[in-house]
């Protein structure tokens, strides 16, 4: 969870990316602010003291590039932008007009927190580099930096969605997590798959829970709700 209650002013216009980002963002602890439009933004960012701003770059009206140099000129609060173009020249124009980060869609969870957060610690003047990540259950350390699972049994050998899934239920030991959610958290915010891939997926990770000489009943079923990690 977020370390402090940090204020982050979410802008796009599809209903299915703010949903996704303000999801990610609120289970994190943070809050978020979502509207649909630059000038929307502009007028908001006026009323009220934003830590950081999520912009995508194609808006109706004033696009996110606009938005970005209007914002410079009142605050230097972190903006990270938002864009399905990934070109060379779109993320140098980000940057030089006064941008700190730049996320392609489609992200996932994980890459998006990680920005956020990182952009944040920056701001407030904290050290980035050096800063531990990792999440311990039931005798299992998973390090999101190195992406390893492991245990006094020896390391879990696991694909990147396979340890998506497993970080997504260790960060909430204990708790049930629905397959939707496990969706948006190994998937990204383009989860289009059915549901039953996760149960696939899930399988798979149990799999290799077992071949590594661990309990695969560290990964519960919750009959008509999702699964859960033995807290």
């Amino acid at each position: 969870m977020a370390d402090t209650s940090y204020r982050i002013l979410v802008v796009d216009d599809e209903p299915s990316i703010t949903e996704f980002v303000e999801y990610a963002l609120t289970r994190e602890g943070y809050e978020a602010d979502v509207v649909n439009s630059g000038e929307d933004a502009f007028e908001l960012a006026g009323k009220n003291k934003y830590d950081m701003f999520i912009l995508d770059i194609m808006l109706p009206g004033m696009d996110g590039y606009e938005l970005c140099r209007r914002l410079r000129t009142t605050t230097a609060a972190p903006v990270l932008f938002l864009s399905a173009r990934d070109t060379e020249l779109d993320k140098v124009v980000g940057l030089e007009i006064g941008g700190d980060d730049y996320l392609t869609k489609p992200f996932g969870v994980r890459e998006l927190i990680a920005r956020v957060r990182a952009l944040l610690r920056r701001a407030s003047g904290q050290e980035v580099t050096g800063v531990s990540n990792t999440i311990t259950a039931s005798g299992i350390t998973l390090d999101e930096d190195a992406h390893t699972a492991a245990g006094d049994k020896g390391e879990i050998d696991l694909t990147p969605r396979e340890f998506e899934l497993l970080a997504a239920l260790m960060k909430n030991a204990g708790k049930v997590v629905s397959r939707e959610d496990l969706l948006r958290d190994a998937w990204g915010w383009e989860y289009l798959t059915e549901t039953k891939t996760v149960d696939t997926h899930i399988k798979r990770l149990r799999d290799k829970i077992t071949q590594a000489g661990y309990d695969p009943a560290l990964v519960e079923t919750v009959r008509g709700y999702g699964y859960r990690f033995k807290a």
